[in-house]
């Protein structure tokens, strides 16, 4: 059991240190944060895309008496669900009325805690870089309780105010090359986004699922980065990756993808079966990771194109497909509330060699789901095409990634 004056020392080192760095550049997702009443927030995200930071600014914009504990100190490494108890002590005598817990998922059975302190009255904020983890507590303990939002690195028009720089095809190239990791962003240090990536692969998926063959999941992990925009299946990874079932792929593309390193996208069809059967598309979390991880030797502009738009159209809640139907393709398939929203093709240049072949997946697309507007985004074109009385945008992607907020959303 980890002694009250270890814990309180802990609690007043993270508040000086908080005090001395300050809150930090202001994310756009603090507008879009709730009021902390009857439910926990619930904020997830890949390690170091800014879950602390945001924390930090809700907590300035706090009027209330509140407490903040970041789960990640080394001194915390064996702080138990017994524990909590020691926790209460401390916020009793501190008065506090809001809680604020960083990486509070390392605690085993946490989810209790948290339930027994909304039932005793308190508003409760927490923080977790791992979505299945979450959600499978919560689930269970908190039904009903939680709102779940989910944080990112910096998004391109965060990536504009944060560099100070103004929305073009030169700021979106250096976008394309850097990402947005907020710490990498502050020193060049290629070694932190190295360092990031091993530590997912590490602390977050090979430790914590007991991983035997932590170098075919590491391979695994390499493959996938080297590969974002294409399309991947299980048992086709299975054999040269030297691993021994597809099962067991699936299960590693499931922990990696609950970490938030990675994002699998399905074919559109009104039938899960065949969502399931078919391959996904892979997308790398941020350019800065495709940078150090990436073993390809050729850099494919239009995939990292297509990567930055998928996920942007994560950040603003969508619901996201590809679409494939008599040999065309169509990148995006863009659903809100179960309802087609938009289709999106994703071309880093139109010249006349691709140019039928964009538009026709595109146009099958439309006329598939009845919509008489298209979207295809390109690196610096613009341009409108009309076929059928129907409307097909291109639009730079600097002005596609700049010019729309994020919109609310919600799991509870």
């Amino acid at each position: 059991m980890i002694q009250q004056s270890i814990l309180q020392q802990v609690i007043d080192s993270q508040k000086k240190k908080m005090l001395r760095l300050g809150t930090g550049f202001e994310r756009e997702g603090l507008s879009n944060m709730p009021a902390l009443q009857s439910h926990t927030l619930i904020v997830t995200g890949i390690r170091r895309c800014g879950k602390s930071t945001l924390l930090k600014q809700m907590i300035n914009a706090d009027d209330s008496k509140k407490l903040f504990l970041s789960f990640e100190d080394p001194r915390l490494f064996n702080f138990e669900l017994s524990d909590f108890e020691i926790l209460d002590n401390i916020i009793e005598n501190s008065n506090s009325e809001t809680l604020f817990l960083d990486e509070i998922q390392v605690v085993d059975g946490w989810e209790l805690y948290v339930r027994q302190k909304l039932d005793e009255g308190f508003r409760v904020a927490v923080t977790g870089s791992n979505a299945s983890l979450l959600s499978r507590e919560l689930g269970t303990k908190l039904t009903g309780r939680h709102i779940s939002k989910e944080l990112f690195p910096f998004s391109y028009h965060e990536f504009l105010g944060f560099k100070a720089l103004q929305a073009n095809e030169k700021s979106l190239q250096k976008y394309m090359d850097t990402g947005g990791f907020p710490e990498f962003l502050k020193t060049n240090n290629t070694d932190i986004l190295t360092e990031l990536f091993y530590d997912i692969l590490n602390r977050d998926i090979i430790v914590r699922h007991g991983i035997r063959d932590a170098r075919a999941l590491k391979n695994l992990a390499v493959y996938l980065v080297s590969n974002t925009g294409n399309l991947v299946t299980a048992s086709k990874l299975q054999q040269p990756l030297s691993i021994k079932t597809a099962a067991t792929v699936l299960e590693y593309f499931s922990f990696l993808e609950d970490s938030y390193l990675v994002g699998f996208m399905p074919k559109f069809s009104y039938s899960l079966k065949v969502q399931m059967v078919n391959p996904r598309k892979i997308y790398v979390i941020d350019p800065g990771i495709i940078k150090i991880a990436s073993t390809s030797f050729t850099e494919d502009k239009g995939h990292l194109l297509e990567n930055l738009i998928y996920w942007e159209l994560r950040r603003r809640g969508k619901e996201l497909y590809y679409f494939n139907e008599n040999k065309a393709e169509c990148d995006f398939v863009v659903m809100k509330n179960e309802k087609i929203d938009q289709v999106v093709q994703v071309c880093y240049e139109l010249l006349p060699e691709n140019r039928e072949r964009e538009i026709c997946g595109l146009k099958e697309a439309m006329d598939f789901f009845k919509t008489d507007k298209g979207l295809i985004i390109s690196f610096n074109q613009r341009d409108v095409f009309m076929h059928n009385s129907k409307r097909i945008e291109v639009l730079p992607a600097w002005e596609f990634l700049a010019s729309s907020k994020m919109e609310k959303q919600c799991v509870m």
